[in-house]
C-alpha cells in the first residue's frame, strides 16, 4: 500500500473514531459555538455606568452643569445611594464607585480665579475604572478652564468661544465592542478546540494502548500524524465557516476588504492549531493529562499573550518576547484587518509565512515524539 493510501486509510479509521465519541463531537462544534456567544455577549472592554454620588454645598448654576458635564460623557451615572449617610459611606459600602464633594464658594473661586478644592473620592479596586475616572475629571476641568477664560475675553456680545475639536474614528466609527471582541474570539477558538480535539486522538491511543497496533503495522509516524491531521483539519475548516457566519449574523462582523488574506491564513492556522494539539498528544500519557497541557500551553498564552483582551504593547519585557511564540498572536492581528481595519496585504503579508513556520515547527515535534516511541526491532 502506497503512502497516499495509508493516510486515507488512517485519516478514515480516525473519522469513524471521531464520529462515535460524543465528546469529541461536542469539543468541535457545540462548545466552540458556546465560547462565540460567551465571548461576544459576555465581554466589555468599555467602562460604563460607573456609579457616581454627588454632595453639592455650592448649589449654583455654574456648580450643577460642571457635574452634569461629567455625567454627559455617557461614563458616569447617578448613584442609587439614598441609604448613605455620606459620601464616603456611599463609598465604603460599594454604593457608588466615585464621590465629588463639591465645596461652598466653588463658583466665586473659579470666577476670581483662586484656587478652589473638589475632593474627589474614587474607589480604587477596580485600577482600569480608576483611571478612566480621573480623565473624565480632568477633561471635565479642562473645558471649564477654558469656558471660564473665553467669558472673561469675549466680546461685549457675550459670545463664548470654546476650542470645538472635530473628532473621528476611523474603522469602527461607533466604537462597537462586538468588532473588537469578535474577531480576537475567532482567532482563540480556531485555536484552542481544533488542538483539543486532535490532543486528545493522540492521547487516547496511548491510553486505550491501541498505539501498539501502530507501532507493529507498516505504517510510519508521519503518514499516521498526517492521517489524524486530515480529519480534525477538516473539523477544524468545517468549525471555522460556522464561527465566522455566526459572527458575520449575530454581531454584524463581516470581511470588509479584499478576503484572500483569511482566505490564505485560515487553513494554515488551523493546520498548526491541529499540529500542536497534535504534537501535545504524542507527549501525554493519558487524555486527562492532553486535556491540562493544552489548556496550559495552549489557552492561557493565547488569551494573555496574543492581544485579544491586552494591547502586546502593555505587555512588559522580557514577558513580551514570549507574544512572538504564540500563533494567535498574527492570526487574530489579520482578521482585525480583515473584519475591521481593511488593509489587505499590505498590512499582514507577514501572517502567512509566520504560520507556515509554525506548522514545521508542530510537525516536525510530533513527528519526533512518536519517532521515539517506535518499537525497536
Amino acid at each position: 500500500m502506497s503512502g497516499p493510501n495509508r493516510i486515507l486509510v488512517q485519516a478514515l479509521k480516525e473519522w469513524q473514531e471521531f464520529q462515535r465519541d460524543r465528546f469529541s463531537l461536542a469539543l468541535a462544534f457545540l462548545l466552540p459555538l458556546f465560547s462565540l456567544l460567551l465571548f461576544g455577549y459576555g465581554i466589555r472592554l468599555e467602562s460604563k455606568n460607573i456609579a457616581m454620588v454627588v454632595q453639592d454645598n455650592d448649589q449654583t448654576s455654574f456648580s450643577r452643569e460642571y457635574i452634569n458635564r461629567l455625567y454627559a460623557t455617557n461614563i458616569l451615572v447617578r448613584a442609587d445611594a439614598k441609604q448613605a449617610k455620606s459620601p464616603r459611606d456611599a463609598i465604603d459600602r460599594g454604593l457608588a464607585k466615585v464621590a465629588i464633594i463639591v465645596p461652598a464658594g466653588f463658583t466665586e473661586h473659579v470666577f476670581r480665579k483662586e484656587q478652589s478644592s473638589l475632593e474627589v473620592l474614587i474607589d480604587g479596586t477596580d485600577i482600569a475604572n480608576t483611571q478612566i475616572v480621573l480623565n473624565s475629571i480632568k477633561a471635565a476641568n479642562i473645558y471649564f478652564v477654558a469656558a471660564v477664560k473665553a467669558a472673561k475675553t469675549a466680546a461685549p456680545t457675550g459670545n463664548i468661544r470654546v476650542v470645538s475639536p472635530q473628532l473621528r474614528v476611523w474603522f469602527n466609527p461607533g466604537r462597537l465592542e462586538p468588532l473588537f471582541i469578535v474577531p480576537g474570539a475567532i482567532g482563540i477558538i480556531l485555536w484552542m478546540y481544533p488542538a483539543l480535539l486532535s490532543a486528545v486522538a493522540a492521547s487516547r491511543e496511548k491510553e486505550q494502548e491501541t498505539i501498539i497496533r501502530v507501532y507493529a503495522s507498516t505504517i510510519s509516524p508521519l503518514e499516521f500524524l498526517l492521517g489524524k491531521a486530515l480529519v480534525y483539519f477538516a473539523v477544524g475548516m468545517v468549525l471555522s465557516l460556522l464561527v465566522i457566519a455566526l459572527g458575520w449574523i449575530l454581531f454584524a462582523v463581516k470581511i470588509t476588504s479584499d478576503p484572500t488574506p483569511l482566505l490564505v491564513s485560515l487553513p494554515l492556522y488551523v493546520f498548526a492549531a491541529v499540529l500542536f494539539g497534535l504534537m501535545l498528544g504524542t507527549l501525554s500519557s493519558s487524555q486527562t493529562v492532553a486535556v491540562q497541557a493544552t489548556s496550559t500551553a495552549g489557552f492561557f498564552p493565547c488569551l494573555l499573550l496574543s492581544g485579544f483582551v491586552y494591547p502586546i504593547y502593555n505587555i512588559p519585557f522580557p514577558l513580551s518576547l514570549f507574544t512572538f511564540l504564540v500563533p494567535a498572536r498574527f492570526f487574530i492581528e489579520l482578521c482585525r484587518d480583515v473584519f475591521v481595519r481593511g488593509s489587505g496585504w499590505a498590512a499582514v503579508w507577514s501572517v502567512p509565512l509566520i504560520l507556515i513556520v509554525f506548522c514545521l515547527v508542530y510537525l516536525c515535534g510530533s513527528w519526533f515524539s512518536l519517532r521515539n516511541m517506535q518499537l525497536k526491532d
